[in-house]
């Protein structure tokens, strides 16, 4: 089981999330509004958000888990829809989760996902 984690400008949500509509098998995911920087420091950005003297960048944050097999797809997807080819589209990251709960049944493992 993968956990991903993308961060994606604000404007390319809705192209990201109907594109992973189509990814068969995928059970859902949770998108979060966030704010941060990163190697240019927000220096150009025309969204800035100024705070106590430092620059922010609003981004997306998209969280999903899934199936090992599927993890190349849902990445391709989101990198492809996500790209603009400008400095500053994001970042995705893979790490491996060892396990999950539903809280609602007690199920644990891939199916609780």
């Amino acid at each position: 089981m993968k956990h991903i984690i993308a961060y994606v400008k604000p404007h390319k949500l809705s192209k990201v999330t109907l594109a992973l509509h189509k990814v068969e098998g995928l059970t859902g995911m949770s998108v979060l509004d966030v704010r941060g920087f990163g190697r240019t420091k927000a220096k150009d950005e025309p969204h800035r958000i100024v705070e106590d003297l430092v620059d922010y960048v609003p981004h997306i944050k998209i969280e999903i888990f899934c199936k090992d097999e599927l993890t190349e797809e849902i990445v391709t997807t989101i990198r492809e829809k996500a790209h603009t080819g400008l400095r500053g589209d994001g970042k995705i990251y893979i790490s491996t989760v060892d396990d999950a709960i539903r809280i609602s049944t007690g199920e644990r493992g891939i199916n609780a996902v």
